[in-house]
């Protein structure tokens, strides 16, 4: 039995979890009080047909019940139940946009602010943040992107299943990422920008992806970043790392860049890597390429 609890910020994504992982067969349970989850395990392994993979989403809904959760995981242990912990996260800033457009509560802001609650279940949650085998950072990730994510993580079939490797495509104009573990430097390639017809396509364009790639040195590089990725992946797995994010930077994030991490992406996907992507000043103005 492959037992999973699903924790984290609330408005990281918790709620879109549990329809992901319920269409990749996990047996979904949201909300379950804590102090229940090695009860609900042994009664689930006594059963006639034990439920061979089970999602248990636990947040700080449950009050002051949430702190039955470490001493729970400490009762499996003893009684050697093996689980994983994915813990969702998100920046405060976006945390704070999400409530506001939702027009939903904070579940610990009825005496107090929102930017206050949100601190509050960071300081709760900073032990089992700790302990997870798996954090995914919802910031920038679309619902479809959270999906992939989460399928290219946990199904099976995948190559260094305890990692997966966000790939961002940005502009240097606008900052780099600043959870960034890697950038590259992607404006040694011509720039699509300055060829007229070219100017207002994006690197998703099969044109502007001809133009980049046309280059020896476009090729060359993609090449050998493919190879350094593969080369680091096992090393950091070892090192007890779960998430790699690759910045690939050109001077407005709409050509160079864009093509290139996406071609990464297809490359690491191709040898079994989980990797998503994101393009985030894609829809920027279209100011320097």
């Amino acid at each position: 039995m492959e037992i999973l609890i699903i924790t984290g910020m609330s408005g990281a994504g918790k709620s879109l979890c549990v329809k992901y992982f319920e269409d990749i067969g996990y047996f979904c349970v949201d909300n379950l009080p804590p102090s229940l989850i090695p009860k609900f395990a042994e009664v689930t392994l006594q059963g006639k047909s034990p439920i061979e993979k089970i999602a248990l989403i636990i947040d700080i809904r449950g009050g002051a019940m949430f702190l039955d959760l470490m001493p729970a995981l400490l009762t499996l242990d003893v009684m050697e139940i093996k689980y994983k912990i994915l813990f969702l996260d998100a920046s405060d800033a976006v945390l704070i946009k999400r409530f506001k457009e939702s027009r939903r509560m904070h579940p610990l802001t009825q005496d107090s602010r929102l930017v206050e609650g949100i601190r509050q279940e960071r300081e709760i949650l900073k032990p089992i943040k700790e302990k997870a085998d798996y954090i995914i950072d919802t910031s920038c990730l679309t619902p479809r992107q959270l999906k992939e994510a989460i399928i290219e993580h946990f199904v099976e079939g995948k190559l260094f299943k305890g990692i997966i490797v966000n790939i961002v495509s940005f502009g240097f104009k606008y900052g780099i990422p600043i959870d960034s573990d890697l950038v590259f430097d992607v404006r040694f390639i011509p720039n699509p920008y300055y060829v007229p017809e070219l100017k207002p396509m994006t690197g998703m364009s099969s044109d502007v992806i001809d133009y980049v790639m046309s280059y020896p040195e476009s090729r060359t590089f993609l090449n050998k970043l493919v190879d350094m990725v593969n080369f680091l992946l096992p090393l950091y797995v070892r090192e007890g790392k779960n998430q790699l994010v690759v910045g690939i930077g050109c001077t407005g994030g709409r050509h160079r860049s864009v093509t290139i991490a996406n071609k990464l992406c297809d490359r690491l996907k191709r040898k079994g890597v989980s990797a998503v992507i994101e393009h985030r000043d894609i829809d920027r103005d279209n100011k320097g390429g």
